[in-house]
């Protein structure tokens, strides 16, 4: 997929001006190795799964360093924890070099605790998801990205009302429904997708969940992530689920973090930054790819896709998954992101918070939206004096549903 332009390619550009490495985690096969190819294809490539590299580099570190001492790809560095106290060392022996190497992961586990421990302030480090709905289709990340680099003001308003969406409806639903893993999308070939998709999924239980922990009941985790995948965009009752699949809550606990730490399940913890004093706590989640999705809960066409009781709920957490992607592309500052539900049934789908301050966003699968289904959102603006509420749905324009929220099709992020 060498052609296709991930929105990700000019921030790594910029991060690799500043730090000596650029850290890259995803799911497998979302295109982490053809994106660091593609960006930097004169550097010298190693894959930490392939034995022959994994012996050269640990066998002797001083060696290869020295014989290596920049402009390295190591992809999937997880696999030897070690190499992060080597690269520290490697670094710090001429700090001010940047853009010397660039790590790839597919396992956030001990990833994540060894960039924190060994390169702090030596590695930048990005997320990279599956294919989102402007790549697939070989356009620009969204104008709405850019209108929210500074503080929302009645400007920010204004703008939006302007824009156009950039994708038509049925571009929509069809990204929604197939997903966005690079491989079977691209092979645009229904039984090769079904075939991917079951390998996909048998790989991810048989190899990588049984490496990283050889002790788990992978009988019951399957179980487990097929549960997920049926309430995705829903807040998480952990002992509801032990139930089902007859473990404890403890357990479920971790099967949680093990979906979360390999980047198949997002974590919505509860806004608690509000008025309201009946909030709910307990934490939302989601399925990251819409397509996994669908696989999982054996919807195969269009028209099955139409008559699922899920389809609200695995819309919800597909756009949510295209804003946090798009956001994460378009401005070098985090973003944090939320839920919100009452005990007494309001509820806003997610809330961004970031640079350009509080934005709540309601998700309707609907094409037509009323002041009437939209209360909780317009009422919610109200009671925290925000200046914009966004929902977002299968509309063909933007519309004003009261002074400070605006409805905005799908197709515009």
């Amino acid at each position: 997929m060498s052609d296709y332009k991930r929105n990700l390619e000019d921030r790594i550009d910029k991060l690799l001006k500043l730090f000596p490495a650029v850290v890259i985690l995803g799911a497998r096969q979302c295109g982490k190795t053809s994106l660091v190819k593609k960006i930097r294809p004169e550097w010298k490539y190693f894959d930490l799964e392939r034995s022959r590299d994994f012996d050269l580099i640990t066998g002797d570190y001083d060696l290869f360093f020295k014989e290596n001492p920049e402009h390295l790809i190591l992809d999937e560095a997880q696999t030897a924890p070690q190499l992060f106290n080597e690269l520290r060392g490697v670094i710090d022996a001429d700090r001010r070099n940047k853009g010397r190497f660039i790590l790839t992961g597919s396992s956030s586990f001990e990833l994540i605790k060894n960039i924190s421990e060994s390169l702090a302030g030596r590695a930048a480090i990005l997320e990279l998801g599956t294919l989102k709905m402007n790549e697939m289709y070989r356009q620009p990340l969204p104008e709405f990205y850019t209108l929210f680099r500074d503080k929302i003001t009645i400007s920010t308003v204004k703008a939006l009302k302007k824009l156009q969406p950039a994708l038509e409806y049925d571009q929509v639903i069809q990204v929604f429904l197939r997903g966005g893993y690079p491989e079977p999308i691209l092979a645009d070939n229904e039984e090769f997708y079904r075939i991917w998709m079951e390998n996909y999924f048998y790989t991810y239980l048989q190899r990588d969940i049984r490496k990283l922990f050889p002790r788990l009941d992978i009988t019951r985790y399957r179980r487990f992530i097929q549960m997920l995948a049926d309430a995705s965009s829903t807040i998480i009752n952990r002992s509801d689920l032990g139930r089902v699949i007859d473990t404890s809550e403890v357990s479920i606990k971790e099967y949680l973090d093990i979906a979360e730490g390999s980047y198949l399940w997002r974590n919505i913890p509860s806004y608690e930054r509000t008025v309201s004093k009946s909030i709910l706590k307990k934490p939302k989640g989601l399925l990251r790819d819409s397509g996994l999705v669908h696989f999982l809960n054996g919807i195969k066409s269009r028209e099955e896709l139409f008559t699922s009781r899920r389809t609200g709920n695995n819309f919800e957490a597909f756009i949510i998954e295209e804003l946090i992607k798009g956001f994460q592309a378009d401005t070098s500052e985090a973003i944090t992101y939320y839920y919100y539900r009452t005990k007494n049934g309001v509820e806003v789908d997610l809330i961004l918070e970031g640079s350009f301050g509080v934005l709540p966003i309601e998700i309707k699968f609907g094409a037509t939206i009323t002041r009437k289904n939209t209360a909780s959102i317009r009422n919610f603006v109200k009671d925290n004096d925000l200046p914009l509420g966004l929902v977002i749905s299968n509309s063909e324009e933007v519309y004003a549903l009261s002074e400070q929220v605006l409805n905005i099709p799908a197709g515009m992020v």
